[in-house]
C-alpha cells in the first residue's frame, strides 16, 4: 500500500481508466503525487481496482459508459461538490476489422466506432466542463491517424475518420471557448501495445505513459488548444 489520501494533492477524472493506457496514465498520476478518479463501464474488477488496493484513499472508481447521455450525467451529478484540475476522456474503439474499407464497414459498426470515439467524448467534455476550474485542463486521447494532412499511406479508414471527426468537434468546442484561459489538448499517443493498438504496436506501456504524462502536465496552464504527440511536438490537422 502507498501513500494514503492527501485532499490538497491535484486530481485528474480519467474518463477510461478500467485498462491500457488510460489505466496506465492513473498509475503514473498517483506515482507523482495526484489523486485519480477514474471510470470503468463494466461491474467486474479491473486493473483500475487494482490501484485502488495500491494506493488506499488516493483512487475513486465511478462507473461510466460513456454512449449513455444519462449516465454521463448522473456522474456530473455524483461528482458535482469535487474540482478536478484534469479532465482527460481516453475512452475509445476501433472496428474489429481495422483492413476494411470505410464502404465495406458495416452500418451498425461505423454507427458505433463514431459514436464513441467522437460524439461521446464531447458529450462528456460539455457534460463535466463544471467540474474543471477556469484555469485547468480539458483534454482527449486523439490519434495520429486522425491528421488529415499527414495520412499518406491510408488504412484504418474507420478509426482514422472517427479520429479526425474527433478533432473537428474539439476545434469547433476551442472556437466557442475562444479567449478563456482553460487549457485544451488533443493527444496523439502514437501505436502502443495495448488491447487496442495490437501486440504488434511499435512501443509499449512502460515507455511511453510518462511521455504522455508529461506532455499533459506540462500544457497546463497554457490556454487554447493544441493537438500534440507525446513527446509535446505539434502534429498536422
Amino acid at each position: 500500500m502507498k501513500n494514503s489520501s492527501n485532499d490538497s494533492a491535484p486530481a485528474i477524472l480519467i474518463i477510461g481508466a478500467s485498462r491500457g493506457l488510460g489505466n496506465a496514465m492513473a498509475a503514473e498520476c498517483l506515482n507523482r503525487g495526484w489523486n485519480v478518479v477514474g471510470t470503468v463501464r463494466d461491474s467486474i474488477r479491473t486493473e483500475l481496482h487494482d490501484l485502488v488496493d495500491e494506493y488506499a484513499g488516493r483512487v475513486q472508481i465511478e462507473h461510466l459508459d460513456v454512449t449513455d447521455p444519462d449516465q454521463i450525467t448522473a456522474l456530473c451529478n455524483r461528482l458535482s461538490t469535487r474540482c478536478f484540475d484534469i479532465l482527460f476522456v481516453n475512452a475509445g474503439t476501433a472496428n474489429n476489422n481495422q483492413d476494411e474499407t470505410i464502404a465495406e464497414v458495416s452500418t451498425e459498426e461505423f454507427i458505433q466506432v463514431m459514436i464513441t470515439n467522437a460524439l461521446a467524448p464531447m458529450r462528456v467534455i460539455e457534460g463535466l466542463q463544471g467540474l474543471v476550474p477556469t484555469d485547468g485542463l480539458i483534454g482527449i486521447m486523439s490519434s495520429g491517424q486522425g491528421s488529415i494532412a499527414n495520412n499518406d499511406k491510408g488504412g484504418h479508414e474507420v478509426y482514422r475518420g472517427s479520429k479526425s471527426a474527433l478533432n473537428q468537434y474539439m476545434r469547433s468546442y476551442a472556437a466557442r471557448h475562444v479567449g478563456e484561459r482553460r487549457a485544451l489538448l488533443l493527444l496523439a499517443p502514437g501505436w502502443i501495445r495495448t488491447a487496442l493498438g495490437g501486440p504488434d504496436a511499435t512501443f509499449g506501456l512502460e515507455e511511453t505513459v510518462p511521455e504522455i504524462v508529461n506532455t499533459l502536465l506540462s500544457k497546463q496552464g497554457k490556454p487554447g488548444l493544441e493537438y500534440l504527440d507525446r513527446m509535446g511536438r505539434t502534429v498536422s490537422w
